[in-house]
């Protein structure tokens, strides 16, 4: 209960008494949002676990949104009530919370996922059941119906697992959106993929896809992370990396999330921002290759960095690198990180684990921010696969590696997502 006395912002928002058998509750953020009941369609069409399951849609807005919104959140809670009301399913039980005016400041995705996600870790809590799973998902995605069935099966099965990221796919057609759409949402999907298994290539251990409708944690390891931020944009990434130095991290591919691909401004950045942007007439653009052959490059010097002096270290560190790398590390004053890395670890496996405690996927972003920025400028996604190092990145990452050069972004997509399915 330390974690609620010092994290938590309310008193528990569910008055009655959850299933002493409870062991899953999947969050929903709901900010505006006009189809909140296909998803609710989407939970209740699973096939249903043996133990009982609750739903927890939060509906939410600032204090200073506009009237509309505050009024057709409101609808969408009358709307959801009245379809679960006409729905019932045994073993799934829904609840609706609604914060109106929630402070400006911080009002937000992160903040709603954070008062979701602390009332069920309390419900799980409250069940005896500490290592049950909350799962995270969005108001407009979608399931794959062996969902509820798959987490907790994985769960089950890997016990020391405290979190994971689910496997995802965005609908790259149909008849919901406009093919302008699909074909957007198809250029930022594989660069979302080309990103994480660029950093892989590169020897980053704890790259991995963050996407806020696909993750899931422990009630208990939620807490010891100390819960969800209040990040109005990015809150999966600084969520869910908590997890990914810790051992047992994985992720589950054996059921499938559908985020929706449609536009939104309310973040800064992220999917909806993406799509928008495209549909404006915006090239997409991703990370040009080469500031991941850099990385590579400084990466795959850690073991000598270890048993050779510090000397010889900083030497290496400003001569033998790309400028791209030394310059950057230079900026975080490596070589002194260097050296208290080395003075605190006694075997080569502690001093890799320390390493990238520090040079983790934060640092690694803002360094592919700084090669941007001053090196390599964003390039094409569809451009990424004419480059040497690109092809490198995709010959290492795809299963086949006699593939044929795909033509189209989403054949590249495809490949891509077929290597992270079989992960």
């Amino acid at each position: 209960m330390k974690y609620f006395e010092k994290h938590a912002l309310f008193p528990p928002l569910i008055q009655h008494a959850p299933d002493p058998d409870l062991t899953l509750v999947v969050t929903i953020p709901c900010h505006d949002e006009p189809d909140l009941p296909g998803t609710l369609a989407s939970l209740a069409a699973c096939a249903m676990p043996q133990k009982p399951v609750e739903i927890l849609v939060l509906i939410n807005s600032a204090e200073n949104a506009d009237d509309a919104v505050k009024k057709r959140n409101a609808e969408s809670l009358e709307v959801a009530k009245s379809w679960v009301n006409a729905h019932v399913t045994p073993n799934l039980q829904f609840h609706f919370l609604h914060f109106p005016e929630l402070p400006p400041k911080h009002a937000g995705v992160g903040l709603a996922r954070k008062i979701a996600m602390d009332e069920a870790a309390r419900r799980l809590l409250h069940a005896r059941n500490p290592q049950g799973v909350i799962a995270c998902l969005d108001a407009d995605s979608r399931v794959a119906s062996n969902y509820l069935q798959a987490l907790l099966q994985f769960f089950q099965s890997h016990p020391n697992c405290p979190a994971a990221g689910i496997y995802y796919e965005h609908p790259l057609e149909g008849e919901t959106f406009a093919p302008a759409v699909y074909a957007a949402i198809t250029d930022y999907e594989l660069h979302l993929r080309y990103y994480v298994h660029a950093l892989r290539w590169a020897g980053l251990p704890t790259a991995t896809q963050t996407v806020g409708s696909a993750m899931a944690v422990r009630a208990d390891a939620y807490q010891a992370q100390g819960g969800m931020n209040r990040r109005q944009a990015g809150e999966d990434f600084y969520f869910l990396h908590k997890f990914t130095p810790l051992a047992g991290f994985a992720e589950i591919n054996t059921t499938t999330v559908i985020p929706s691909p449609r536009t939104s401004h309310r973040v800064p950045f992220g999917t909806g921002k993406a799509v928008g942007d495209i549909l404006a007439g915006n090239t997409f653009l991703t990370y040009a290759p080469s500031t991941f052959n850099d990385l590579k490059l400084f990466l795959e010097k850690l073991d000598a960095w270890r048993s050779v002096g510090l000397a010889q270290s900083q030497a290496d560190t400003m001569t033998d690198l790309p400028a791209s790398i030394s310059t950057f590390l230079k900026n975080e004053h490596f070589v002194e990180k260097l050296r208290e890395i080395r003075a605190n670890t006694a075997s080569p496996e502690a001093f890799r684990k320390r390493f990238f405690r520090w040079f983790d996927p934060f640092l690694a972003m803002k360094y592919v921010h700084h090669a941007r920025d001053h090196f390599y400028p964003n390039v094409p996604v569809e451009e990424v696969w004419n480059t040497e190092h690109g092809m490198q990145i995709a010959q290492w990452a795809l299963p086949s590696k006699n593939f044929q050069k795909p033509s189209s972004s989403k054949d590249w997509l495809l490949l891509f997502r077929q290597a992270d399915k079989n992960r």
